[in-house]
């Protein structure tokens, strides 16, 4: 493999940065690095390592940061910061990806190759020396590339050694050059502002249309998803992973620390969240009304927590959680609720009412080019946490999107309505096709859940049962037949606007296969992400793998 999911596998540019800013400021043959946004982003990482090593070794854990020199400063005025990283002997780099694949907070390759340019050309410095970079202003050549023939070898010198005032660029240019070089010519850190007001008020409900930039950008009077709720509470995050870990960090800063309640099965990295940061967490991974009865037991017996952590519906089994009652012991107990939507998305369903922070991978089907990822939090306006969240989330929250990404989650989100409507009735369709087989085992999907009812209670007027579903087989080899030969794109993702197979759980579970079965997870599902493809070209496919279990059963 060369690459992969992108918080599984660091992407090719953003191990070429870890690789330069070592082989600048570090020792190549013993330490590496694990780059993020912010300084903040990578002392959380910092202050993980070390809490896995002896204290005898902290020392040997850094964290640099880096600013952009003054030309390129005065062309990136609204980015808050651009890179920092975290510096450490090899044998800690599995502990170091820990944080970079739970906490969601890494650079994304868009970054990154900004970065790296930036850093190889002289725009980017490590901040002790930004001083001293300053003072030398009037020497330095900035990028090679429109360096003039002065230069020692022609091919940069300049940029480190000075050259004579005659082959000196013109104060700036070099930084907008670069910009463009990098950006494009339409793509502006001014357009990136307003691509991120665009998408913040496509969350809050308050545009639907399909409409481009200089509509979206108009003043809206749409009521959002509740009443009262405006883009000023949508804040968006590098990932949706991100969107959590810092809804739970600053629920930990908002309220004191606290276990939380993980209920029902959830995606791998949320549970992990929970159980390495704070004090840990209380997990019901049923999401059974049998585990609402016990955690109510454990509340009236004085056992308090931070906030109950849950998906709507959850993902892989799309069962959805009893979110009234969670409601009601959230109000009599006094603990946060917080839903990821991302697999119901708020089209569909509509939970914000019912919940103080709703979060969502923008990743997905939002975009759904997936070429960018995004993150996304919603804190409910009529929440009984809703003033010292805002307060929280105002003083703790940075804006880490980067300015390109958020550009293209922009212009991919722009059909999403559309997208939605086909996704929703190809999965009814292809659902329905799987249920009436008796070769299949279980069909997994929110319109054929034992939950139906509770998902029936937020499905929007308008809204479907989503794109995701699961589907389960008599044996392990009928399995591998439907998976072998259904002809879509196979990967570890989900929302895309092409269908997606994965065997799921030995993709995100190979290492804990028989914890996964004991909440009926089965370790030889298979799990589908539906398209935008006709729906008698994947119904004919689905057919086809189908035919394929017939083949080896008879």
């Amino acid at each position: 493999m060369q690459c992969g999911y992108p918080r599984f596998f660091v992407h090719p540019i953003i191990q070429e940065l870890a690789k330069e800013i070592v082989s600048r400021l570090g020792s190549p043959d013993q330490e590496t690095a694990t780059v993020f946004p912010s300084s903040n982003t990578a002392r959380v990482c910092h202050s993980f390592i070390l809490s896995k090593i002896s204290p005898e070794e902290a020392y040997k854990i850094r964290v640099l940061d880096f600013v952009p020199t003054k030309q390129l400063e005065s062309e990136l005025s609204t980015i808050k910061s651009l890179l920092s990283c975290v510096v450490y002997p090899k044998e800690y780099a599995k502990v170091a990806k820990q944080a970079w694949q739970h906490t969601g907070d890494g650079v994304s390759s868009r970054r990154g190759e900004f970065c790296l340019g930036a850093l190889k050309d002289g725009l980017l410095v490590e901040k002790k020396n930004a001083a001293a970079d300053a003072t030398a202003q009037v020497i330095h050549k900035g990028p090679r590339r429109y360096q003039g023939r002065g230069s020692m070898n022609g091919v940069g010198q300049g940029a480190l050694h000075g050259a004579t005032s005659a082959n000196q660029p013109q104060e700036g240019l070099e930084s907008v050059q670069f910009i463009e070089e990098r950006f494009g010519r339409n793509l502006s850190t001014s357009l990136a502002s307003q691509a991120k007001i665009a998408v913040r008020r496509r969350i809050a409900g308050v545009l639907t249309a399909d409409v481009d930039l200089s509509e979206a950008l108009e003043k809206t009077s749409q009521e959002g998803r509740v009443a009262g709720l405006s883009e000023s509470d949508v804040f968006l995050f590098p990932s949706g992973m991100s969107s959590i870990f810092n809804s739970h960090r600053l629920l930990l800063e908002a309220k004191g620390s606290m276990k939380s309640v993980c209920f029902g099965f959830p995606y791998i990295d949320t549970l992990k969240i929970l159980e390495k940061w704070g004090p840990g967490c209380v997990f019901y991974g049923r999401g059974s009304c049998e585990d609402l009865d016990d955690l109510e037991s454990r509340l009236a017996a004085g056992e308090r927590f931070l906030g109950l952590f849950t998906e709507f519906p959850g993902n892989p089994l799309l069962k959805a959680p009893d979110l009234k009652r969670i409601r009601a012991l959230a109000d009599k107990y006094d603990f946060a609720v917080v839903v990821d939507e991302t697999v119901g998305n708020f089209l569909n369903i509509n939970v914000l009412s019912h919940a103080d922070v709703v979060v969502s991978s923008l990743t997905k089907i939002f975009s759904g080019d997936s070429n960018v990822m995004g993150g996304s939090a919603v804190l409910n306006p009529h929440g009984r946490y809703y003033q010292i969240l805002k307060d929280t989330f105002s003083r703790g929250y940075e804006d880490n999107l980067w300015v390109e990404d958020a550009v293209f989650l922009e212009r991919n989100s722009r059909d999403f309505v559309f997208r939605i409507e086909k996704i929703n009735h190809t999965t009814e369709v292809i659902t329905a096709l799987l249920k009436k087989s008796p070769l299949v085992k279980n069909v997994y999907y929110p319109k054929f859940s034992p939950t139906l009812s509770l998902y029936e209670a937020f499905r929007t007027p308008n809204g479907g049962y989503g794109g995701l579903f699961s589907v389960t087989f008599h044996s392990t080899t009928e399995a591998i037949a439907f998976f072998d030969n259904l002809e879509v794109l196979k990967g570890p993702s989900l929302g895309t606007n092409f269908t997606l197979s994965s065997p799921y759980t030995l993709l995100a579970h190979y290492g804990e296969l028989e914890w996964a079965s004991s909440f009926g997870v089965e370790f030889d599902l298979v799990r589908v992400s539906v398209g935008l493809e006709d729906v008698s070209v994947l119904r004919t496919k689905v057919q086809q793998a189908l035919d394929a279990v017939a083949a080896i059963s008879e």
